[in-house]
């Protein structure tokens, strides 16, 4: 979803093409050992395999490109990573059983509270406009929402609610939720 924002919003057009991971097809093999989404083939056959990756690349030829710094950056890379984690464990509890649920959600409530803080600034997380890190952490903040939509919409997070509910309402986010066929060459 991230990867498709930023190709979308930097207006670079590519050919989108649903992977059931199930049944992995040949191509993305042949492309990409790893079998893992998404996977950018850019036009002289070089390969980006990253989400973040291919954000990088995207706004690059944005005007967003000159708004990548370094507090992007450790923002969302703690967001991929100790936040990612603590978001599977939320999820997928019965596959972390060293603490039930509601701990793993008080853990990501960490990261929570570090965003509502950034957002009790401004609108977006680094100012009055959308930065890299707006849109890498989004997603993980919609599946973070939905594990228990009731206990989200009560919790002490107005500013990550109005900023969650301003990202799903984004015809940037509609316009990349299409669902396309599952690709099977």
């Amino acid at each position: 979803m991230r990867a498709r924002m930023a190709l979308k919003l930097a207006e670079i057009e590519v050919e989108l093409r649903e992977i059931s991971l199930r049944n992995k097809p040949a191509h993305l093999l042949q492309v990409s050992p790893k079998a893992t989404v998404p996977v950018l083939i850019l036009s002289d056959g070089s390969v980006i395999e990253e989400s973040l990756d291919i954000m990088l690349w995207a706004l690059k030829r944005h005007a967003m490109g000159p708004n990548i710094h370094a507090a992007y950056r450790a923002l969302v890379l703690e967001n991929d990573n100790s936040f990612k984690q603590t978001l599977d464990a939320y999820k997928y509890p019965e596959r972390h059983p060293n603490k039930i649920q509601t701990q793993h959600r008080a853990d990501g409530e960490i990261f929570l509270q570090k965003l509502e803080s950034l957002l009790e600034q401004n609108k977006y997380l680094f100012g009055a406009a959308p930065s890299l890190a707006d849109i890498a952490i989004f997603p993980f903040i919609r599946q973070f929402a939905a594990v228990n939509n009731v206990w989200f919409d009560v919790a002490p997070y107005p500013k990550l609610r109005a900023w969650l509910n301003d990202w799903l309402n984004s015809d940037l986010f509609k316009s990349v939720m299409t669902k396309n066929p599952t690709y099977v060459g």
